[in-house]
């Protein structure tokens, strides 16, 4: 039986997968190389000493889904896959919509077909909306999202929650983190996006190496001591591992 990880070939997949890989799990990607490389499936073997099958195809074509699930018993999925830079999502929001949601549905769709009854999903913390100043809980109810790319994550929950709702051999587990950071140890992988990146500290880290001219900050009037914002982090590794 096998895992395919949806979105393998990311910054988070391919962390999840190096974990499972070292934990003997049988595993496929599938990433369409949007925002990844095809060349972080030997950096994956290097680690590991293990190989996987790879495909590169959509969330969304349905032909390339059957193809995978046709070649292969798949026992669960872990689906990373999906757009994800709010600013971007605020100016294509239709693009968002369609990627994340409409994409998901029909991997459900495929899932359903074949039987295959196990998912978790990559969801965020920005369901949980702005609830001011009160911490955040895991049994906190969703709030209202800021960003199109925060909606897209909410309506999914929603989707899945109504498709356990309808069928409870369905065993969903749904992960609401902040921002993940690092890399693994072995500095082979890490956060490597196309082009400019969209998140902090790999646009830091392109900075430093004198790849990009400066970072810019935005906002001194939050209630901080510096008047800065304040990000949570949990390092990406520790959230591959919990993730399997």
């Amino acid at each position: 039986m096998s895992i395919l990880v949806t979105g393998g070939t990311g910054y988070i997949g391919s962390h999840t997968v190096v974990e499972l890989l070292n934990n003997n799990y049988e595993v496929i990607i599938l990433d369409n190389l949007c925002n990844s490389s095809k060349d972080v499936l030997g950096k994956i073997e290097k680690i590991t000493g293990k190989t996987c099958k790879f495909y590169e195809t959509d969330i969304r074509d349905k032909e390339g889904l059957e193809k995978i699930f046709k070649e292969n018993h798949i026992d669960s999925v872990i689906h990373f896959a999906g757009l994800k830079a709010v600013g971007e999502s605020v100016l294509k929001p239709l693009d968002y919509y369609d990627n994340n949601v409409i994409g998901t549905i029909k991997l459900l769709e495929i899932m359903k077909e074949y039987n295959c009854k196990k998912m978790v999903f990559s969801s965020s913390a920005t369901v949980y909306g702005n609830p001011g100043k009160s911490k955040y809980r895991e049994d906190m109810g969703r709030g209202k999202a800021s960003s199109p790319y925060g909606a897209t994550k909410a309506i999914i929950e929603e989707i899945l929650e109504n498709l356990y709702s309808s069928d409870n051999e369905w065993k969903i587990s749904i992960l609401r983190y902040f921002n993940p950071i690092g890399a693994h140890e072995s500095g082979i992988i890490g956060e490597n996006p196309n082009g400019i990146p969209n998140n902090l500290m790999p646009y830091i880290q392109k900075v430093a190496a004198g790849e990009l001219p400066v970072l810019n900050i935005f906002g001194g009037d939050y209630e901080t001591k510096d008047g800065t914002c304040i990000r949570d982090y949990i390092h990406v590794v520790d959230l591959a591992i919990r993730t399997h």
